[in-house]
């Protein structure tokens, strides 16, 4: 299964040359960069959709058949750490294959030193440290499944350099083949050793025979990337750049991972299980839509930095695409919660039907909070990042702390609700004001997908009361809710589309 982060991060000789420049890259011809980012985007989303939809697949048979809260909560705890390790494995020196201008090839060789070093030692300071993680985050039977999941480490810090190639180039479609293959072995190892009864850790060992699969893959596809090399004045130049992306990286991952600490050493790993199900499907939207954006939308918007009027009609756009696509799952899930997980899991899976609302709510802050991130980093402004991340770290961790004891994973989820759109989004619209751009163009992005699913809200809830919540009733109600939201947004679609007026602030 894709449980670890695909690198998103190219290799010739070490050179003699002086570190490279501030990253700054230049301009690209608008057609010929919308005509690459297009197709990059195609790819991406199709990539992105199909393994969803194996993952959804898979995770229905595991939860039926294979596992039960329990041991989705140890899951849960080894996944957590794996991601907040993953954030910053490279030092955030992998970006920089993306991002600089010139020659990649020059100053990789560096790169895949210092993310191969910083990723090892990371992986022995866990190894180290498992047991005592472990038991701090309530779950002592993790500690195995943690040293196990976070070779991934390892791997993901060596795969920085030829993935990031692929990601420089919007070579997406043979991204997609890797995925796939990423996919299926993992997938199936999966399966086997969860039926075998292993537990939690076959999620362990399917991680790492995916993640073994994309490296070998990205180094294929991406061929004379792996070669090791050494400048120490590309090294400090990569430090000074990568350093504070790692830090941010991390902190947001920190924000995303937190609840589940909190859940796992308060309330124990059955309600952990219950509270991991309910995020893993308001991470649907989150992934289908906004993951593959995030392939594409990086490289371009650092193609556009240099130009502040079309980063800021780049960006207002797609806001524009992943709300808009985003909003209806949201409102589905949320609006169905209880049906829909009792339909998909079986009834031993409702008590997280009460959390899913609210973590749908979340999904789609997080949406545009990601979109937002990655056009601050291209515009260079990683200091604020650092600080909105961690203005929501502090922030959120006595909320949870108290609404875990106040109202479980029900208070949990509410708490990340507040903090988020209380607090974090209004200081993102600050910094994206900052960057060039205006309140005006995300509020035309979102006006549209907003109002579309509240009609969808109104739907659902008067359409349930009459039919109630058998299969075809489901069903119904679905439809005639995505055919009134199809209708609200059809007014969008030459902004959508880049057609029209783009002049707003």
């Amino acid at each position: 299964m894709d449980i670890a982060r695909a690198p998103d991060s190219g290799t010739g000789e070490t050179s003699d040359a002086p570190a490279p420049p501030d990253p700054v890259v230049p301009p690209a011809a608008p057609s010929s960069l919308g005509r690459k980012v297009r197709s990059a985007a195609r790819w991406s989303l199709i990539n992105t959709v199909v393994l969803r939809l194996g993952n959804f697949a898979t995770g229905i048979v595991l939860a039926r058949f294979a596992l039960g809260p329990a041991e989705w909560g140890v899951y849960g705890i080894a996944q957590t750490v794996l991601l907040v390790l993953l954030s910053a494995n490279e030092l955030g020196v992998g970006l920089a294959i993306v991002r600089w201008e010139g020659d990649a090839r020059r100053f990789a060789p560096t790169v895949l030193t210092l993310s191969t070093l910083s990723s090892g030692l990371l992986y022995v300071a866990l190894f180290a440290a498992a047991p005592t993680v472990a038991g701090l985050l309530g779950s002592p039977d993790a500690a195995n499944v943690l040293r196990v999941m976070c070779l991934c480490v390892v791997i993901d810090g060596v795969a920085q350099v030829p993935g990031g190639f692929l990601t420089r180039e919007f070579a997406q479609g043979r991204r997609m083949v890797i995925d796939g293959l990423n996919f299926v072995l993992g997938t199936a190892v999966t399966l086997v050793l969860a039926f075998e009864g292993r537990g939690a850790m076959s999620f362990a060992w399917g991680a790492v025979v995916g993640n073994v699969v994309t490296l070998i893959g990205c180094a294929l596809a991406a061929p004379g990337t792996l070669k090791f090399g050494w400048d120490p004045g590309q090294a400090r130049a990569l430090l000074r750049f990568g350093l504070p992306l790692a830090g941010a990286s991390m902190l947001a991952l920190a924000v995303v991972n937190v609840d589940t600490m909190v859940v796992g050493a308060t309330l124990g790993n059955v309600a952990l299980g219950f509270y991991v199900l309910a995020f893993n499907i308001s991470g649907w939207p989150v992934r289908i839509i906004s993951e593959a954006a995030r392939r594409v939308s990086f490289a371009g918007f650092s193609r556009l930095a240099a130009s502040p009027q079309a980063l800021a009609q780049g960006f207002s756009r797609a806001l524009g695409v992943v709300i808009t696509g985003t909003v209806p799952l949201c409102v589905l899930l949320a609006g169905l919660a209880e049906p829909a997980i009792r339909l998909i899991y079986g009834s031993q899976w409702t008590p997280a039907a009460a959390a899913l609302p609210w973590l749908m709510a979340l999904g789609l802050i997080r949406i545009g909070s990601e979109l937002a991130y990655d056009c601050l980093v291209a515009v260079g402004q990683r200091r604020s990042l650092f600080l909105v991340q961690g203005l929501w770290l502090v922030a959120l961790v006595p909320v949870l702390l108290l609404a875990a004891r106040l109202n479980g994973i029900v208070g949990v989820s509410q708490g990340h609700v507040l903090v988020a759109g209380g607090l974090v989004v209004p200081v993102f619209l600050i910094a994206l004001r900052r960057g060039g751009i205006g309140l005006g163009r995300i509020a035309r992005a979102c006006a549209w997908p907003f109002l579309g699913g509240a009609v969808m809200a109104v739907v659902i809830l008067g359409m349930e009361r009459l039919l109630g919540d058998g299969r075809l009733a489901l069903l119904a109600i679905a439809t005639v809710a995505l055919a009134g939201y199809v209708v609200c947004v059809l007014p969008s679609l030459d902004f959508l589309r880049g057609v029209g007026r783009q002049d707003m602030r």
